[in-house]
């Protein structure tokens, strides 16, 4: 008899059925055994050979990928590669380990500098104990972790995704994904959106489903069912033949059932998404992220450099608009030549915007650039600054990109600050863009990057989607659109939600406006206002998301 849904939060539309298929859990360390003075060479040579054989392996799936896939593989098997890992580790085996200890002592070493360092650097712990798994898997002569191949379709079950995992799953074999842990900003989120796989994460019940059990997941509601019935799963694949119709039908310009405009915009962050980004059936770019030219690098990029790449991106969008975030510098994007290595907390520290004070050359140089490649493509361009507080810093950043030239200029709003001081922001202001993921990080005191607080950051917390009606609301008085180009606006259930909270634009990955599109088209804008107030009077995020979905009658 089919129990309880397990909850967690969707991330992912839609819903799918199959079998479930877990990820192998990584190897068990034996007993540890103290190592001869004999032995250390042959111990110290297994252990090297695993941090080869990991990075070669890494190799050779690099080479065999493109584009963001074979770029996550890559920087993977360089940290594999790092001698400093291989010098650890030979310390350790001089210390009498043997070579898996060794191995892991090294991996925790470095993790442990990293989770130190915060922000950019935590977030590639797990990447490292990926490695170490694979690594110790190799001296124990274990095949290296990886993604089940039960020989059939499945839906994946983990703990979490590693980077190596997800960037060569098969959307064609995997046909949703589960994970205990993770949140709406993880890796494996991104990737489900991308993929237009459903997805549900940060459901720790999740470790109780088996090997080949049959499950439902729901992407949109964030429920996995074990077990369904046989009309529940008939029920469940006619809806999403519905939706995908909806969907595959849907062009144009967003729109209400009765006309309500709602601007429907990507996000674009890397020059490789620049292809498909301009390909898909969008009124724009709404949030065009430019850490990708300052990355990876001892010094920042010259205007000659930004220059160009503004101007790629401008032409492949000629006729439409493209909204630029100037340089979001800090916190998780440290930057030699522009963020401080000593901060306690980069997360509340010089941040965004605030380099500026610390570096004007920086933001004067971007904004240059970019008034210089907006003036020669005849692009609309429109800019805005990251992590503005105050209204002060607002106008200040006003002030300056119009003096570059750049007439229409905006403020993200992911400050809980920003959003109470909304109004006096749209005063100095052309637009405001609300960023979710940032956001509710700093709503909830919550690090957007801590699996176990993922239930806080969820974009359905009715305390979010108020600074959101806040922010929206100061905006229209002012006669300022107000845009979402956090991860809130791919959801096509909560874009009904933003858009009756007052929303004018959202920007998402390309491959979830169509479902957006299609979800706006099905009810009018007092309808999406009634479904706003239903999710702003629930007590927290399922019970809001549980409202508004049996409201709209579970047709998006």
């Amino acid at each position: 008899m089919t129990g309880a849904p397990l909850r967690g939060i969707g991330v992912g539309g839609g819903t799918a059925s199959g079998p479930v298929a877990r990820m192998a859990p990584p190897p068990a360390l034996p007993a540890p055994r103290e190592v001869a003075a004999g032995e250390l060479p042959a111990e110290t040579a297994a252990a090297r050979a695993a941090l080869t054989a990991v990075a070669e392996d890494l190799g050779r799936r690099a080479a065999a990928a493109d584009g963001e896939a074979a770029d996550v593989l890559t920087a993977l098997g360089m940290m594999a590669a790092d001698p400093a890992l291989a010098d650890s580790a030979e310390a350790h085996v001089r210390q009498g380990q043997d070579a898996p200890h060794a191995l892991t002592e090294a991996f925790a070493g470095f993790a442990a500098t990293l989770r130190a360092a915060g922000g950019y650097f935590a977030e590639r712990v797990p990447d490292l104990e990926d490695l170490r798994d694979r690594a110790v898997a190799h001296t124990l002569g274990l095949p290296m972790p990886g993604l089940p191949d039960p020989g059939h379709p499945y839906v994946l079950v983990a703990a979490d995704l590693a980077p190596a995992d997800t960037a060569l799953l098969d959307p064609a074999r995997v046909l949703a994904l589960v994970t205990e842990e993770g949140g709406p900003t993880s890796h494996t989120a991104i990737l489900a959106k991308i993929l237009g796989l459903p997805a549900v994460v940060a459901c720790p019940e999740a470790a109780s489903l088996a090997d080949g059990t049959p499950v439902l997941v729901d992407g949109t509601a964030g429920t996995v069912l074990a077990d369904p019935s046989p009309g529940q799963v008939a029920d469940a694949a006619a809806r999403e033949e519905r939706r995908r119709h909806a969907a595959a039908a849907s062009s144009g310009p967003g729109r209400t059932a009765d006309g309500h405009p709602v601007r429907l915009m990507v996000n674009l962050g890397a020059p490789h998404e620049l292809a498909a980004a301009a390909k898909a059936d969008s009124e724009g770019v709404g949030l065009f992220r430019t850490e990708f030219l300052y990355l990876d690098r001892a010094s920042a990029p010259g205007a000659e450099e930004q220059r160009e790449a503004y101007r790629q991106v401008f032409e492949a969008f000629a006729g439409r608009r493209v909204v630029v975030r100037t340089l979001d510098a800090g916190a998780d994007k440290p930057l030699p030549f522009a963020t401080a290595a000593d901060e306690p907390n980069p997360a509340l520290g010089v941040r965004g915007l605030r380099t500026a004070v610390r570096h004007p050359g920086l933001l004067d140089t971007q904004l240059a650039a970019v008034a210089e490649a907006a003036r020669s493509t005849g692009a609309d361009v429109w800019v805005m600054a990251p992590m503005v507080s105050v209204p002060a810093e607002a106008r200040a950043f006003a002030e300056r990109a119009r003096a570059h030239g750049l007439p229409t200029v905006g403020a993200m709003v992911e400050v809980p600050a920003a959003a109470l001081r909304a109004g006096q922001l749209a005063e100095v202001c052309d637009f405001l863009s609300i960023g979710t993921n940032d956001l509710a990080q700093y709503a909830f005191a919550a690090d957007r990057m801590l699996g176990s607080l993922a239930e806080l950051l969820d974009p359905w917390q009715p305390a979010l989607l108020e600074l959101v009606r806040q922010t929206a609301e100061a905006g229209a008085a002012h006669g300022r659109p107000v845009g979402v180009c956090g991860e809130a606006a791919a959801d096509p259930l909560l874009a009904l939600v933003l858009t009756g909270l007052g929303v004018t634009s959202l920007s998402a990955a390309p491959g979830c406006l169509p479902a957006v599109r299609a979800a706006l088209a099905t009810r009018t804008l007092e309808e999406c206002r009634t479904l706003a107030g239903l999710a702003l009077a629930a007590p927290d995020a399922v019970a809001a998301r549980t409202a508004v979905a049996e409201a709209a009658g579970g047709t998006v």
